[in-house]
């Protein structure tokens, strides 16, 4: 069996920090390891037009945004296919059929779906679309006989429900769909990264994102204004590194050779940490410490990025022939899905006779 990865993002922003450190980076990584036949992602312009559907330049906007974060982050569109949703038109068929393998009171438990309604004050009136994204998504996922999804921890419920719909699928129809696995990044610290306002995520609609796209001086603001321990009031106060997001996004970002680099009264961040613990260790150190990690890991990413947007006409070349390579794969897998349901009726002249 080939081993295909399907994987992307909304365009409702442009990429951040959480983004990279929770997939980017590690789809880079998967890209690069040679393990994989295929490597579709997606841009998902159809599934963010669920919650801006009165928006839809919002939409419009960031899909070359979305576009030039992923090239910036080394995203290759020699060995990976980036593609528009909506331009695979294959998916939203897939998605209708799925719908009915799903139950209503399924959906209303995905807790992934139960805190994004939250957060969107959709509680009252809840658009359809919407409710449905996670049969999309296994839609998205399933057209592409995607073997490994990686994504960040707070996509693992909705990955539990794309592997249902492939049971209930294969179980009434025959095996057709293939069973996809997640893929977690491999620094345990990147699963969820917290908003620099102490916030449980980091989300582009509270605001509280460091950009790749941020110039260097915005991301030292935004560094030196992060929330940190609220009981390490003086340097010599004993503070607290656990829940700490100073001390997760080092967790996440800092490499052994940064300390000589950058702090080298430390060998490593465990010293570090001690000493915030036991006291005598100020915020503002850790956070230029922080600062200057953060400056080293984003800069070639800043600059492989402005070069790309001197070359938006080829940004869109590449989004052009992705989709078209996107849906013919799409496509074939629509035409098995009919033919295991057996609707494929222009197809098996025996199912007229």
């Amino acid at each position: 069996m080939k081993k295909v990865i399907l994987t992307g993002d909304r365009p409702t922003g442009r990429l951040h920090v959480g983004h990279y450190v929770g997939s980017l980076s590690e789809r880079v990584k998967l890209q690069n390891s040679g393990n994989y036949d295929e490597i579709y992602i997606m841009i998902a312009d159809a599934q963010a037009l669920t919650d801006n559907a009165e928006h839809p330049e919002k939409v419009r906007q960031n899909i070359i945004q979305v576009a030039l974060d992923y090239l910036a982050c080394g995203i290759d569109p020699d060995k990976s296919t980036i593609f528009i949703q909506s331009m695979v038109p294959e998916l939203t068929e897939l998605t209708f059929y799925y719908m009915n393998l799903v139950t209503v009171a399924r959906v209303q438990r995905n807790p992934t779906v139960k805190s994004e309604i939250q957060m969107r004050n959709f509680e009252a009136s809840i658009p359809v679309g919407f409710f449905c994204y996670p049969i999309s998504q296994a839609a998205d996922i399933t057209a592409f006989r995607a073997t490994a999804v990686p994504v960040g921890e707070d996509q693992l419920p909705m990955l539990e429900q794309c592997k249902e719909i492939v049971h209930k699928f294969n179980t009434v129809y025959g095996e057709t769909l293939t069973e996809p696995e997640i893929v977690l990044p491999s620094n345990k610290a990147c699963l969820r990264l917290p908003g620099i306002d102490g916030k449980a995520k980091m989300s582009k609609s509270l605001g509280n994102c460091i950009y790749l796209s941020d110039e260097a001086d915005e991301v030292k603001k935004k560094v030196m204004s992060m929330f940190t321990d609220p009981n390490h009031l003086r340097v010599q106060d004993p503070g607290n590194v656990d829940g700490n997001p100073v001390f997760i996004y080092l967790d996440a970002f800092c490499k052994p050779e940064y300390f000589p680099e950058f702090l080298p009264d430390y060998q490593n961040l465990d010293e570090l940490k001690d000493h915030y613990k036991r006291g005598g260790l100020g915020d503002v150190k850790v956070k230029k410490f922080l600062n200057n990690v953060l400056q080293a890991e984003l800069g070639p990413i800043r600059e492989r990025r402005k070069m790309w947007e001197q070359r938006i006409p080829d940004v869109y070349d590449i989004l052009r022939a992705g989709s078209r390579v996107a849906e013919a794969k799409a496509a074939e897998t629509l035409k098995d899905v009919k033919a295991s349901m057996r609707i494929n009726y222009f197809d098996d002249n025996s199912l007229i006779q």
